[in-house]
């Protein structure tokens, strides 16, 4: 399906092993850290074409990586999509209002989520 880079940011290891499994699978080099500064600097390194990021993260959250992530020249075009179990209504418009460019829901689902993917790559940085 691709061989693009997808950079995964999920403290909880049975998560990030889950997306590791399933995108590589589907042809994804996957990337993964598992706290917001890591994932800040490997997104520097490495250079995703895609980030996928837990929201509720040890050390800085979501939010804040997200922030820093658009400050730095090198990662400000990379589209960034959150990734949260919260289920609450509001957690989508408030996720995009962050600057997020799209949102996933947990538990995340094996079938959708290599085509939500695509179509997050296809869309690119919509800001």
């Amino acid at each position: 399906m691709s061989g693009r880079r997808i950079l995964v940011i999920e403290d909880n290891p049975k998560n990030l092993k889950l997306v590791r499994d399933v995108l590589t699978h589907f042809g994804f080099e996957v990337v993964e850290a598992t706290s917001g500064e890591d994932g800040v600097r490997l997104a520097g390194q490495v250079g995703p074409d895609l980030v996928l990021m837990d929201l509720q993260l040890p050390g800085i959250d979501g939010a804040e990586a997200l922030r820093r992530l658009r400050a730095a020249e090198g990662t400000r075009s990379v589209p960034v999509v959150a990734v949260t179990a919260f289920a609450m209504d509001d957690d989508r418009e408030r996720a995009l209002a962050h600057g997020f460019d799209g949102y996933v829901e947990k538990p995340i689902s094996v079938r959708a989520l290599p085509q939500q993917v695509e179509d997050f790559l296809k869309l690119g940085r919509v800001r």
